[in-house]
């Protein structure tokens, strides 16, 4: 039992001392993914770049179901990942480090449109990611991921040894994408501000920034409870703004606002209004 322990310590030190040696090198997130499966298995692995003011880059992704990556494209780079609990860490500059999807996703994140129109149709049954800022505007995440294909969960001791490797991780992280542009030749603004934008040009509907901040919320799947604590407002006078919200758009429901909205968060109507 020694020999094997051993065996498999003598294993990821090799693999480790080839990440290094690949810094800079087209190599690098092979190696880096080869390494974090001897830390803790997994069946799928996205490697992700965020930015301020552009949709995110892809820079490395391996999975044994398609599903997992079968409309990323179209879908989640297209806008959805907007309304993604990790690329609310990239927004709120959350501490680097590792997080759980679980830990950060909103009360009713299941339950949202988001959830089961996109997230669940990949078969994940659990997320979890290092998080980076190897560059000014810009975050890495390695999210690594349990799916249909294993039907399992991460446990306890293997959260933990992800969090133990978790500075070495996020040095690498920093070295190797250090020199990532977040600039697309456009200024910087929120979300909410590209939303009003958005709805006024495609829909004559002009939002309050409230009213736009609740409605995001409330597609990445806040109750208005939720919303409240966040906002430091009351329960009531959130309920005032999601009345006025669905009354603007002229709908009912969650389920419209969804439709309404995720066409008009992706780069190209962003792109559109700014032309306008």
């Amino acid at each position: 039992m020694g020999g094997i322990k051993a065996d498999m310590t003598g294993k990821s030190e090799h693999l480790l001392a080839k990440i290094i040696s690949y810094q800079g090198d087209e190599r690098f997130s092979q190696a880096l993914s080869d390494w974090l499966e001897t830390i803790v298995p997994f069946d799928n692995i996205t490697v992700l770049a965020y930015f301020s003011a552009r949709q995110p880059k892809m820079l490395f992704a391996k999975a044994n179901r398609k599903s997992v990556h079968a409309n990323f494209e179209n879908v989640y780079m297209a806008g959805a990942y907007l309304l993604d609990p990790f690329y609310d860490l990239h927004i709120s500059r959350a501490p680097a480090g590792v997080y759980r999807l679980n830990d950060i996703a909103p009360d009713q994140f299941h339950r949202n449109r988001y959830f089961r129109d996109y997230y669940s149709n990949t078969s994940l049954t659990d997320e979890l990611a290092f998080v980076s800022y190897p560059a000014k505007g810009t975050s890495v995440h390695v999210c690594l991921g349990r799916d249909a294909s294993s039907n399992s969960r991460f446990s306890a001791r293997q959260i933990a040894a992800t969090q133990r490797v978790a500075p070495v991780v996020l040095a690498l992280i920093e070295r190797h994408w250090s020199e990532l542009d977040a600039s697309d030749g456009s200024q910087e603004d929120d979300i909410e501000a590209r939303l009003i934008r958005a709805l006024g040009s495609e829909h004559d509907v002009w939002l309050s920034p409230r009213q736009a901040e609740v409605g995001l919320m409330i597609l990445r799947g806040h109750s208005s409870m939720s919303i409240a604590l966040k906002l430091a407002i009351s329960p009531e006078t959130v309920k005032v703004f999601r009345k006025q919200l669905y009354r603007k758009c002229g709908i009912s429901s969650q389920a419209e606002l969804f439709n309404m909205i995720l066409p008009l968060l992706g780069g190209n109507n962003s792109a559109r209004s700014k032309q306008s």
